[in-house]
């Protein structure tokens, strides 16, 4: 069966894409280059800015998280049944975008962005004048903790089963998530 030109074209940009996410994860933004991109996905380094313009477009585009979802039901629950994914392999565009973050501000404003969507998500969920500052609170734990086990390698966290850890976290979470307003 012969592809159109445009499932061709995205096919292409497919294989360029994850060749970036792969690349930005191993590496970081700063080491990861147009050309060993253009390598790794088998294309010209020319290509990709033609169909990215840039770096920092190829960048975004490569850490695009997937769909959000709404407002969680029960908050403390939603946010440890992650803890199996953020403990486990991570996909590629998130990595990337944790292992650049703190190195380049493009990077560390597209990190705030989808952590300021997750924490919008979570203050739904919250009753209280304060609930974004504890949705905020909630999301940095998990983002700790996610950080300590894929960047740190902190044993602790490698060792010990994700229901195990989820059981310490939860008293914690669940008094962030009470209105704490008479």
């Amino acid at each position: 069966m012969t592809l159109s030109r445009a499932e061709r074209r995205a096919e292409t940009d497919g294989r360029i894409l994850d060749a970036a996410r792969r690349l930005f994860a191993e590496r970081g933004y700063e080491r990861t280059t147009i050309r060993s991109v253009a390598s790794a996905a088998r294309v010209d380094p020319a290509l990709i800015m033609q169909r990215f313009t840039s770096k920092q477009h190829l960048f975004d585009r490569a850490v695009q998280p997937a769909g959000s979802p709404g407002p969680a039901a029960d908050p403390v629950e939603e946010v440890l049944g992650t803890l199996g994914w953020k403990l486990g392999e991570l996909p590629p565009e998130s990595l990337a975008m944790l292992r650049s973050m703190l190195t380049h501000p493009e990077a560390a404003a597209s990190a705030r962005s989808a952590l300021t969507a997750q924490i919008g998500r979570l203050e739904a969920s919250l009753d209280g004048t304060d609930a974004r500052l504890r949705a905020t609170l909630i999301t940095l734990v998990m983002l700790g903790v996610t950080i300590g086990h894929q960047l740190l390698h902190l044993e602790e966290l490698r060792d010990t089963p994700p229901e195990e850890i989820a059981g310490l976290l939860r008293p914690s979470l669940q008094a962030l998530t009470a209105d704490p307003a008479p």
